[in-house]
């Protein structure tokens, strides 16, 4: 006679929490959680990610976490880290102001995290599905707040089509999706699986549409034809380049014809930059100039190690000029560029840090496969946004970079490990 044993839900979840695999299911699951919620909410984000945390703790392998730490690709953004730390001990701001400054760079510390994870979890794909998913409902959103603006969660309903956050962010996430898309879109028009290649390029074009006819932000402008040029060059031949390059030309003529918003947009680049030379308007363009000369003159100042962390609103303090609604009286905290905000804060040495940041990372996803193409765009998407803003540090493209980059490095290191195991096997 057999015993048929049941096992209550009190020992199944005694002994899921005594399993390794059990905990690390959890943290893929966070991180899926994380990604989904990033484009709606900053503060669930921030949960998700702390319960990720959380759930590596009980089984983490110490020395070899340790031992990964010394990689370039995780020691780069701890040094960006410590830096911050140390630079409070030579600024004049207040304290309160030192360690507040410190606070944009400690997402950084995950990053390892995330790298150590996914180096041996089979699931980063779906951080990357979730993340997309999410988009893809956030343009529906976007769509319907465009034509019935009580819909949006904004409580002023200033910015067109934006139902949470804000025109910058959405435009970064938007970016971002359709042009990662590409590189799965080719590859299955290759396999001629010709139907989900055009579901995919269908969700591709809602984006770009999206960003054309309701609302898009000047840096995303500026970048998508960036983003665009590094797939062509890396993935495709001289003639698909041709073709493609053809096809976005009629794409972009008929788009700016048929959008007043987008014409609007784009104006908006010689109106801001005549009204801010003539009137000294603080025009959005205008005051990011001002901010990059200003800053450029507080880095000669202290070129080899800055100011200081948490220096930067006190020196545009004391570097503000005129009255009344003049660029040169505004004062802030981020010059909105992010080699400048560095710079100003630590000088040369922060520069090389937040250089190498970048390189070591580029030079990671330097292979082929969907992993290396979405890793290796959200960090040139990085470097060219940061040209016009901090985004290494804002909380939004700041969290894009660490998932990104985490997920798809862990990815990456994941495969090369399999082929050098396989290699060795056939040898």
């Amino acid at each position: 006679m057999t015993a048929i044993v049941r096992e209550t839900a009190g020992q199944m979840l005694s002994r899921r929490l005594r399993s390794p695999a059990a905990w690390s299911e959890m943290v893929d699951l966070f991180a899926v959680l994380t990604a989904a919620s990033l484009p709606w909410s900053t503060s669930l984000a921030a949960i998700f990610n702390a319960l990720l945390l959380a759930c590596m703790v009980p089984f983490l392998d110490v020395p070899a976490f340790l031992q990964s730490l010394k990689r370039p690709i995780c020691a780069a953004p701890i040094a960006l880290v410590l830096l911050a730390l140390v630079g409070t001990l030579w600024s004049d701001a207040a304290w309160g102001a030192r360690l507040y400054a410190v606070n944009p760079t400690v997402k950084l510390l995950v990053l390892p995290v995330l790298l150590y994870h996914f180096e041996r979890s089979s699931r980063g794909h779906q951080v990357f599905i979730a993340f997309l998913v999410s988009c893809a409902l956030l343009s529906v959103m976007s769509w319907l707040v465009a034509f019935y603006p009580d819909l949006s969660l904004k409580p002023d309903h200033l910015e067109r089509g934006i139902f949470v956050k804000n025109y910058i962010d959405q435009s970064q996430e938007f970016t971002l999706c359709a042009v990662a898309l590409a590189y799965p879109v080719v590859t299955l028009l290759r396999e001629k699986r010709y139907w989900l290649a055009a579901l995919l390029t269908a969700v591709a074009l809602n984006f770009f549409v999206n960003m054309a006819f309701v609302v898009v932000s000047r840096t995303a402008l500026v970048t998508v034809p960036l983003m665009l040029g590094v797939f062509a060059l890396l993935h495709l031949k001289a003639r698909s380049i041709a073709i493609i390059t053809v096809a976005l030309l009629a794409g972009a003529v008929l788009a700016w014809q048929a959008s007043p918003h987008l014409r609007k947009t784009a104006d908006t680049f010689a109106s801001d930059y005549t009204r801010y030379k003539e009137k000294g308007e603080p025009t959005s363009l205008g005051l990011r100039l001002e901010f990059w000369q200003k800053s450029l003159g507080f880095f000669a100042e202290a070129p080899i190690k800055g100011h200081g962390t948490g220096s930067t609103r006190g020196l545009f303090e004391q570097a503000k000029t005129g009255s009344g609604y003049q660029a040169s009286v505004e004062v802030i905290g981020n010059p909105h560029n992010q080699t400048l905000n560095v710079a100003v804060q630590w000088g040369i040495i922060g520069i090389g840090v937040l250089y190498a940041i970048w390189i070591v990372h580029l030079l990671l996803f330097r292979g082929d496969g969907l992993a290396n193409w979405i890793g290796l765009l959200v960090v040139v998407q990085n470097i060219f946004t940061s040209l016009f803003n901090s985004h290494l540090f804002d909380f939004h493209e700041g969290w894009m970079y660490v998932i990104g980059v985490g997920v798809a490095g862990g990815m990456v290191i994941r495969a090369q490990r399999a082929q050098a195991k396989a290699g060795e096997a056939g040898s």
